[in-house]
């Protein structure tokens, strides 16, 4: 039996980082792009879909009773252009093993979102975006081309510009498995970052402040109180910042000003309390953040783990919601649909939806991709405990109000979409799904997101 041969690839429980619906899936793990190549050969009628390292929210890296293909033993960076700052890598590679190989040459990963425990290929599959959209756009902006193997056992060199790159740029992975990435990187200085933090009243003046001054920065967030309501409704803490120059260290600093040490806490425990995500909880907890938070302060430094990835210093931090895990609920509604918004908000906060992980970020330009999530406007991200009750409805509701002002939601972190809202939320769902049947018309390549959304 050659080392490609699947067929005795034992059966294991896969679930997205939410935990919300694990299937039972023969998993994979190729070494090479041909083991890679038997792999999808060797599918079977339940198909297969390529996995990363599980941050997926929902169920789009799972396949119930088929194959999954664990990337992550393809993780090779096999040239770095340091001049150009151009970096070709395997698909399997983490944006976390690129920041420590390339940050000491003087280059960042152009985007990350808010883990770097994410795959190059799960970052073009998803399109990720992060804290710099409005300048930088999605992940896919930067890729120069990537190797994709498709149903037939082709691989193919896929350029910016082309149909198959816009359908597999945010495509979840469903036109087939992505070897390997050439992409655009992004100088700096120092492996610091220079933050200005301030706090907002409620939405409106949230909304504002990030409407005047956004372009100044390249990287904006603000972090939202969900639970207040009133005249608080939707208080904030904006934090905006850009990589700090070499002269802004201190002169400790400057001996080394390109390390890159993120720290680490102890793993959350498998146990939680159910209480501890109880409204009252919860609304104490935002209380003493919004509290705690400056008024405003300017300039002060930050190691880029502590600004880009807080929650990666906590290991398994998914189990504070308990075994029942919990669902991630991402939208976006355009620019001239604030009252959209301001309505979902308000909403949010009169059902007490206990979530103290809500972000809201201004998007900029669109990206190409044709299941691509960002459009220009407002987009809201918040965690939810899945055992709330009346959630699945509640969020029903919530889509049917974004669909209706031309939004959407993000499928990386959707697990419970239904597929007319999916139809309604994507306009260029029906080149995607003519392009997928022309490459892949077996359904190859499928998953538990693809079946739930007839993809």
């Amino acid at each position: 039996m050659s080392d490609a041969d699947t067929s005795t690839d034992p059966a294991e429980p896969v679930t997205g980082w939410g935990r919300t619906a694990p299937s039972v899936a023969r998993v994979v793990r190729p070494r090479s792009y041909e083991e890679a190549a038997a792999a999808v050969r060797a599918c079977g009628t339940r198909g297969g879909i390529a996995r990363g390292l599980g941050r997926a929210y929902g169920d789009a890296a799972q396949n119930a009773g088929g194959a999954v293909l664990d990337m992550t033993s393809l993780a090779r960076i096999r040239s770095v252009d340091a001049d150009a700052g151009l970096v070709v890598c395997d698909a399997g590679v983490s944006l976390h093993r690129l920041m420590q190989v390339l940050l000491p040459l003087g280059w960042f990963v152009p985007v990350t979102p808010g883990t770097r425990y994410v795959t190059v290929g799960g970052a073009i599959g998803a399109d990720i975006h992060g804290k710099n959209h409005h300048v930088s756009g999605s992940f896919g902006r930067h890729v120069r081309a990537f190797d994709l193997l498709t149903a037939d056992g082709t691989i193919h060199t896929v350029a910016p510009g082309t149909d198959l790159f816009d359908a597999t740029t945010g495509g979840m992975g469903l036109t087939g498995v992505i070897l390997s990435a050439t992409l655009q990187l992004l100088p700096v200085e120092t492996s610091w970052m220079s933050v200005d933090t301030e706090r907002a009243a409620d939405l409106d003046d949230l909304m504002a402040r990030l409407t005047a001054d956004d372009h100044g920065y390249r990287y904006s967030v603000a972090w939202i109180d969900l639970l207040a309501r009133g005249a608080a409704t939707g208080r904030a803490v904006l934090t905006r910042g850009d990589h700090a120059p070499h002269d802004a260290l201190p002169r400790r600093a400057r001996r080394d000003p390109l390390a890159f040490r993120p720290g680490r806490l102890p793993p959350a425990p498998s146990f939680v309390p159910e209480g501890l995500l109880s409204r009252p909880a919860v609304g104490l907890f935002n209380e003493l953040w919004y509290r705690k938070a400056p008024r405003h302060r300017t300039g002060e430094l930050q190691r880029l783990s502590a600004f880009f990835h807080p929650l990666d210093g906590v290991p398994h931090w998914n189990r504070v919601y308990g075994r029942g895990g919990f669902v991630q609920y991402q939208f976006v509604v355009g620019h001239g649909r604030e009252d959209t918004l301001r309505r979902i908000v308000r909403r949010i906060a009169r059902r007490g939806c206990p979530s103290f992980l809500a972000v809201l970020k201004r998007f900029g330009e669109g990206d190409p991709g044709w299941l691509s999530f960002p459009m220009p406007g407002w987009t809201l991200a918040l965690d939810i405990p899945a055992g709330l009750s009346g959630l699945g409805t509640f969020l029903d509701e919530l889509d049917e109000e974004v669909a209706d002002a031309g939004g959407r939601v993000y499928l990386a972190k959707d697990s419970r979409l239904r597929p007319d809202a999916l139809r309604a939320m994507y306009p260029r769902l029906p080149d995607f799904l003519a392009l997928r049947a022309e490459l892949d018309p077996r359904s190859v390549f499928t998953s538990d997101l693809a079946r739930r959304l007839s993809l």
